[in-house]
């Protein structure tokens, strides 16, 4: 009897199970049938709006930069060189590379006996020189003196022939007087002819003299020369180099010992394309003198030098392009020739530009402007210049607009966008207008910072020197300048536009 209770117990069961089952398969039917009945009603699709970061362009005046590297040189830069033979006998105490020595200095000495001995050698000659030239002028004299003693004599042998001739023409002379007083008359001239002879000896010989003379004052300044070059001085204020010597070592003729370089007179060259070249040359061709910043990175910490331009090279060289410029460098603390710098230098200024980061123009130097339905429209730019991750455009009609600031595959014309950064602006303005109850959240979540006076005071000239911004908005921003804490992205707006 249990066994067959449990039989039935167990029946029940099973048809209670089988039947729940088939009630569940009629209702899944059931709903199936209902929902293929059904009208299938499909949602709209909603339009996709893209997230972008804008950039607003304003008309202003910007002044590109053009950066190149060059090195740094000395223009005044010296070979010492020994100008005689032989040991050294003396150098300075400070003859050292890196020494810097005053000008005029004795660096070192070449052991001076034999050009000593020259100079008393060529001191005998001039000696002589004067002695024979002194001798030679009194017996000039002597002859000259005696020449005019034998022309007398002839004169008076003149006039007794004379005389001798009126006797006899009177009657009271005789032949063999007059042939006496002819053959004195004769002698006399002979002897004239023979004293001009000697004169003209005694003049030769005193311009034999004179000219030994001036051999031996050039021997003399030859001789005094070989001393002095056995001295190396200092031809100016500088810093040795190269250094290349040792007391008591031996040198040759015309070899270097070292090389004076002056610390105070430095430039740096450096190489343009002829492209950059042509936007420094003004109206009439000429090279401007534009400013010049070199900045040196040592270990993190950037040397900085001012100049100007000064010059170009006259030829482009061998195998080079572009143009070598050398620029004059006024403020160079830190520097020494040799040093290998960026070059940045300024050009005249452009009007009427705009800079937009590099992202914003494609390479069709086109840029997506944000219309006032806040979708994407394409306008054309004149790029003018690239300056790192930005580009200087003309500004042609689009000032005030803002455009996309960085592009990507899925913008394009007609896109509608959601400007972040317009969104960020009015959040801004609002927290310097003063917000209100219903805005306190938005101004709660824009960071607040503290500004040093130095940056607040360039900030605060920065908005009074705008005359484009509204007197109003002026105030409001002023204000909130003043205040201990100021909004973060003011204060990058602010100095976005100043250039800093």
């Amino acid at each position: 009897m249990q066994f067959l209770r449990r039989s039935l117990v167990g029946l029940f069961l099973f048809s209670v199970a089988l039947g729940l089952l088939a009630y569940a398969g009629l209702v899944f039917n059931e709903a199936v049938q209902e929902r293929m009945a059904r009208e299938s009603k499909q949602r709209p699709a909603r339009e996709r709006i893209m997230a972008v970061n804008s950039v607003e362009i304003q008309a202003q005046a910007v002044a590109p930069v053009i950066t190149a590297f060059g090195q740094v040189e000395s223009r005044r830069m010296l070979e010492l060189r020994a100008g005689a033979a032989g040991r050294i006998v003396e150098l300075a105490a400070d003859f050292d590379a890196g020494a810097t020595v005053q000008e005029g200095r004795l660096l070192a000495r070449i052991d001076p006996t034999d050009a000593e001995s020259d100079l008393e050698r060529a001191r005998t000659d001039l000696a002589e020189a004067e002695v024979e030239l002194r001798d030679a002028e009194r017996n000039i004299a002597l002859v000259r003196d005696e020449l005019g003693a034998a022309r007398a004599q002839a004169e008076l042998r003149s006039q007794a022939l004379q005389r001798q001739r009126d006797l006899a023409n009177r009657g009271v002379g005789t032949e063999a007087a007059i042939e006496t007083a002819a053959l004195a008359e004769s002698s006399a001239n002979q002897a004239v002819l023979s004293r001009q002879m000697a004169e003209a000896s005694a003049e030769n010989r005193l311009e034999q003299a004179r000219n030994q003379l001036g051999r031996a004052r050039l021997a003399l300044s030859d001789a005094e020369r070989g001393l002095e070059d056995t001295e190396v001085h200092a031809a100016f204020t500088g810093t040795l180099a190269d250094v290349d010597i040792v007391e008591g070592g031996l040198v040759s003729m015309n070899e270097r010992l070292a090389t004076l370089i002056d610390p105070n007179a430095l430039e740096v060259a450096f190489r343009l394309s002829t492209t950059q070249y042509a936007r420094l040359l003004d109206a009439d061709g000429t090279l401007i003198d534009a400013p010049v910043r070199a900045t040196l990175d040592v270990l993190g910490l950037d040397l900085e030098a001012r100049g100007r331009i000064s010059r170009v090279d006259a030829s482009v060289g061998e195998g080079q392009t572009g143009r070598l410029i050398f620029a004059r460098l006024d403020d160079f603390a830190g520097f020494r020739p040799g040093d290998f710098v960026t070059v940045h230098v300024r050009e005249p200024e452009l009007t009427d530009v705009a800079v937009l980061p590099a992202t914003a123009v494609d390479a069709a130097r086109s840029v997506l402007v944000i219309g006032a339905q806040k979708r994407l429209s394409v306008a054309e730019v004149e790029l003018l210049r690239r300056q790192g991750d930005d580009v200087i455009v003309a500004v042609a009609g689009l000032e005030g607009k803002r455009v996309v600031a960085e592009r990507s595959p899925l913008l394009g014309p007609g896109v509608l966008v959601r400007d972040l950064t317009a969104e960020k602006d009015e959040a801004e303005e609002q927290v310097a207008q003063g917000g209100g109850q219903g805005n306190g959240q938005a101004g709660g979540d824009l960071e607040m910072i503290t500004l040093s006076p130095e940056r607040r005071a360039a900030l605060i000239a920065a908005v009074e020197a705008n005359s484009r911004m509204p007197a109003e908005a002026r105030e409001r921003v002023l204000s909130q300048l003043r205040e201990d804490k100021v909004s973060a992205r003011m204060v990058e707006r602010l100095e976005s536009r100043m250039g800093g």
